[in-house]
């Protein structure tokens, strides 16, 4: 098996990016709201200087959004309540436009975060959940060719093996994309739930993981686990070992992910940020790729 020494060594681009709350210095060891990630090799010195996010808004690099937006027509878990959104109007008065309107959605709907504590008793809640975990390096493994040939199919520890074969150990630190293909079937009940009656957990089908796949990565030290089907388990599953697995080692979950279909194996980051729900089991998240071009 190839062994990588650093798993930065695919990103020819540096990425610093520095997020703070109040105006007082912190170590990145003992604050969770200060980040610095180096995502490549250190610019040349005779490079025009940058901002933090210098980088982010250049030609180096592509933005993929792998977030659906939010709205009455997204797709939820079949026990759950849809999204609504109520649009209050606008006032042109007085010489300037407003607009305003209200929300209302479950935790668990369209693209969205897993605290660990959904399914890990004592465990960090979304807001809990350090900054330093949600902008990370991102894999991407694909089982999107098996998916299509069957709806039950499992992310395996010999996917994870052969994913290894071509690239060294699954990076620690890193957030674990499972392409699964399943993305194209949004937003058709039937289609993305796997049967006629998908209100009726009992009788869904769609990719997901293997709890033995789960202990594997969990081993690993990932941070987070994605996936473009509603559930990191499989739809047959009921008892959600997977969730159960990645939860007890305090890794988060990204559910209904999008346009992922075009992202590498490896080489690019991750930023997830969930809308920051105190006391949170999760809650929807915007999700975007650092791709270099």
């Amino acid at each position: 098996m190839r062994r990588t020494t650093s798993r930065h060594h695919t990103f020819s681009i540096a990425l610093a990016v520095v997020i703070a709350t109040g105006s007082t210095a912190c170590s990145r060891s003992g604050d969770p709201d200060l980040v610095a990630i180096d995502v490549g090799a250190p610019a040349r010195a005779d490079a025009a200087p940058q901002t933090a996010f210098g980088t982010l808004t250049s030609d180096a690099v592509e933005l993929v959004d792998l977030t659906y937006p939010l709205s009455p027509d997204s797709l939820y878990w079949p026990t759950g309540a849809p999204f609504t959104h109520e649009y209050a109007g606008e006032i042109s008065e007085g010489g300037y436009w407003y607009a305003s309107g209200s929300f209302s959605s479950p935790e668990h709907l369209g693209t969205h975060l897993d605290a660990p504590i959904h399914f890990g008793e004592g465990q960090w809640t979304s807001d809990q959940i350090p900054l330093s975990r949600l902008i990370a390096d991102g894999i991407v493994i694909d089982i999107s060719e098996r998916a299509a040939r069957d709806a039950d199919t499992l992310l395996t520890p010999e996917d994870i093996a052969a994913w290894e074969e071509r690239h060294g150990t699954v990076p620690g630190g890193s957030i674990v994309i499972v392409r699964t293909g399943w993305a194209s079937r949004w937003p058709d009940w039937n289609a993305y739930y796997g049967t006629e009656t998908p209100q009726d957990v009992a009788t869904l089908h769609f990719p997901g993981l293997s709890p033995e796949a789960a202990r594997v990565l969990g081993e690993r030290g990932i941070f987070g686990l994605g996936i473009d089907t509603a559930s990191i388990d499989p739809g047959t599953s009921s008892s959600f070992e997977a969730h159960r697995v990645l939860a007890a080692a305090n890794v988060f979950n990204l559910e209904n992910l999008t346009n992922v279909d075009g992202l590498p194996e490896e080489g690019f980051g991750v930023m997830a940020l969930p809308m920051k729900i105190e006391q949170g089991t999760g809650g929807p998240t915007r999700v975007v790729a650092v791709v270099a071009r």
